[in-house]
């Protein structure tokens, strides 16, 4: 299974937002610039994310983008879902699209095992885990220059 470049997208852009925002909005170029991702791309995750209630925006001077609630109570999983990409491993178990078979195939309960093990993972991941893991790297980084 392979996760889309929007789940992986968005999961970099929460980290990099939570390590940088201390408490003050952090613009989207910030961001971009930091983690190489388009403005426009990261623009359309923002408005997802918003939506899914992960982050809340800014206006005006000195806007940008804030955490909408603490990081350890952000799960990689919400993040995902929120930029609506599907966690399921096998296209067949997508709900907009189902499954083909009219009984219930041999290998749905592999997959469906799967499914369940894939989010329980990610939910079990927060934001602030993720944000203490870049931070140690970034500390490792500078301490070997």
């Amino acid at each position: 299974m392979r996760m889309s470049t929007k789940a992986q997208y968005a999961v970099r852009a929460m980290v990099n937002l939570n390590l940088y925002s201390d408490g003050a909005p952090v613009p989207l170029r910030d961001i971009s610039l930091r983690e190489s991702i388009s403005l426009t791309y990261l623009e359309q995750l923002f408005v997802k994310l918003r939506r899914g209630k992960i982050v809340k925006s800014v206006r005006g001077p000195g806007g940008g983008y804030l955490l909408a609630r603490p990081a350890q109570d952000i799960h990689v999983d919400e993040i995902i879902d929120s930029v609506e990409e599907s966690l399921v491993p096998v296209a067949c178990m997508d709900k907009q699209h189902g499954c083909v078979c009219d009984d219930q195939c041999v290998t749905h309960n592999v997959w469906h095992g799967l499914a369940e093990r894939i989010r329980q993972f990610l939910s079990s991941i927060t934001l602030a885990d993720l944000t203490e893991e870049a931070q140690g790297n970034i500390k490792k980084v500078a301490s070997d220059q």
